[in-house]
C-alpha cells in the first residue's frame, strides 16, 4: 500500500519493528547527545512525514536543542529539523557513544 504525504507522493514504507530493549524516545536525549534511529511509532501520516524529513531506521541523529519543553531541534542528514515533543516522542533511537 502506498502512503502519500501533502505533495501527493510518498514511497511505500515497510512495517517497522516495535521499540526494543535499549531504545529510547528521541525526546529523552539531551542537547548534544547522538543516537541512531531504531524505529518509529504512529500512523501512516506521521511515518510518511518523518521519513520524508530523513528519519529512517539506521540514520544518525544529533539533538541540537532540547530544553525539556517546547520544540526539539535535531540534526539529521545535514539538516536541522524542529519537531514537536509528541513527534519526537514517537521516534525511537539507540544512544550512541560520542
Amino acid at each position: 500500500m502506498a502512503i502519500k504525504n501533502e505533495s501527493g507522493a510518498c514511497s511505500e514504507l515497510p512495517p517497522l519493528p516495535l521499540p526494543g530493549k535499549g531504545s529510547v524516545p528521541l525526546s529523552d536525549l539531551h542537547t548534544g547527545e547522538q543516537g541512531v534511529v531504531a524505529t518509529m511509532a504512529g500512523g501512516r501520516g506521521l511515518l510518511c512525514r518523518m521519513t520524508s524529513l530523513g528519519f529512517t531506521p539506521g540514520t544518525e541523529v544529533t539533538v541540537v536543542q532540547n530544553y525539556g519543553r517546547g520544540p526539539l531541534i535535531a540534526r539529521v542528514r545535514d539538516a536541522r529539523i524542529a519537531l514537536g515533543r509528541g513527534e519526537a516522542g514517537k521516534i525511537y533511537v539507540h544512544r550512541s557513544s560520542q
